[in-house]
């Protein structure tokens, strides 16, 4: 039986609802322990799978982690430990270009990291893992499909920038980026991505525009940035990744 592992967050606290919403389906929450803290699953039990959900800003108590402070390698680890065919990462990003307009989910090609923290599950024995090709080109290729049909533009060749937030990006920070290739920018991927090519297993991306990029809002751009607005705008995306992830899942069957 398929398994994929979903690692999500802005505006998809309830995703694993909006899954187990279908026909045959049903929910079961599991807790994976680690050197670097427990993570909870939802596991999902879908006529055509399994699907393993990680809120990535998960916490004991009412709060959300934020992005900073991400134990990414806990979360990796928990996603590795459920033996996916597939990763997939959900990113809540800013849109510095006209083909990605808020409410467009997008399919990541590249990602563009130059963040000064490392991440790896190796800090005792160099490891070198290849990056050459960051993101599955089968399962990328089911997502645009899927995304071409739905919402009419499937923008399939996009570069993710990372930032470690918390706080939104300035004008300038975006222009910087967009000079050196990138398309959208997020507070998550980078890391995400870093681990799980250490880990061998496939793995996709699909970026959500929340919002415009700061300084790139059609017509005003001194336009500010509310992330209770970016969550609610991300949060209506929420079925059209759910159908990514369950076509994903028969076209591993």
């Amino acid at each position: 039986m398929p398994r994929i592992v979903v690692i999500c967050g802005t505006g998809m606290s309830t995703f694993a609802s909006t899954l187990a919403s279908e026909e045959n389906s049903s929910i079961e929450n599991m807790t994976a322990e680690s050197q670097w803290g427990d993570v909870p699953i939802t596991a999902v039990n879908h006529e055509f799978g399994e699907i393993f959900v990680i809120d990535r800003h998960h916490s004991d108590g009412d709060e959300r982690t934020p992005p900073h402070t991400i134990e990414h390698r806990a979360n990796i680890h928990a996603a590795a430990s459920c033996e996916p065919d597939l990763m997939v990462s959900i990113n809540s990003v800013g849109s510095m270009v006209e083909t990605m307009p808020p409410g467009t989910v997008g399919v990541a090609e590249g990602i563009l990291d130059l963040s000064i923290t490392p991440w790896t599950f190796h800090d005792d024995d160099a490891t070198h893992a290849d990056r050459t090709s960051p993101f599955n080109q089968r399962a990328s290729t089911v997502c645009a499909s899927v995304l071409e049909g739905v919402q009419g533009r499937a923008p399939s060749e996009v570069v993710v920038a990372q930032c470690i937030g918390p706080q939104f990006e300035s004008p300038s920070e975006i222009d910087a980026l967009e000079k050196l290739g990138a398309h959208v920018v997020g507070m998550t991927l980078g890391p995400e991505q870093r681990l799980i090519s250490e880990t061998g297993i496939a793995h996709v991306s699909l970026p959500c525009s929340s919002n415009w990029a700061a300084g790139r809002t059609p017509g005003d751009p001194d336009a500010q940035l509310d992330h209770e607005a970016v969550n609610a705008r991300a949060s209506q995306m929420r079925d059209l990744v759910s159908t990514c992830i369950t076509t994903l899942l028969e076209d591993i069957n």
